[in-house]
């Protein structure tokens, strides 16, 4: 029997674990097996190799997730210098984490520099940018523990939208964290030149 350790966040669901009983330790293959046989959860794994599942996004909170990843990829575009990623793709931090920022822009020499394989899988990558929307379920304690995990692995900023509390969280790689208080925008620069993230629709 496996010793990994799965948490679950609160809600009735059903999990094929199958793919973890042959193992004392999860593989990277059988992570990624285990991920590819529950695609309907939202799933993702610590630095200790521990396992965390979470329901779907609430249809509320993917809905701004989509406003959020349509401002930063109509950016995107207008730039050309990064590639923008939604929820569901996961990334392996140096850490040996695996995440699934709500919305991610890798630079695209470093998302260049990446085999054809390690792009096909969660790749082996911190984003430069990083955004995480606090749903109704989500503990901000949780969340801004995972921004500095973000921060301490490479990212040069990230934003975490506390919409209950109407505060975004600003964390840069200086170690800084500004809090804005219902802020009508939110600048990212310098990092990302020109991009300012509009909150009118994402409140």
């Amino acid at each position: 029997m496996t010793n990994l350790q799965i948490q679950i966040e609160p809600m009735s669901m059903t999990v094929d674990i199958s793919a973890l009983m042959t193992l004392p330790q999860m593989s990277e293959e059988q992570f990624y097996e285990f991920c590819h046989r529950n695609p309907n959860l939202r799933i993702e794994r610590n630095a200790n190799g521990e396992v965390i599942v979470m329901p779907p996004a609430f249809s509320d909170t993917g809905n701004r997730n989509n406003k959020i990843s349509y401002q930063l990829t109509r950016w995107a575009e207008e730039n050309e210098t990064g590639e923008v990623f939604d929820s569901s793709a996961g990334f392996t931090l140096p850490s040996g984490a695996m995440r699934s920022p709500d919305t991610a822009w890798i630079r695209l020499d470093r998302w260049n520099a990446l085999t054809e394989a390690q792009k096909a899988s969660f790749a082996p990558i911190c984003p430069d940018f990083v955004v995480e929307l606090r749903s109704a379920s989500d503990s901000l304690k949780s969340l801004q523990a995972k921004m500095q995990e973000y921060i301490e692995n490479g990212a040069s900023l990230g934003l975490l939208i506390d919409r209950q509390n109407r505060k975004v969280y600003c964390y840069r790689a200086d170690g800084s964290v500004a809090v804005l208080i219902q802020p009508e925008s939110v600048s990212c620069d310098p990092e990302l030149p020109g991009f300012t993230l509009q909150m009118a629709k994402i409140w």
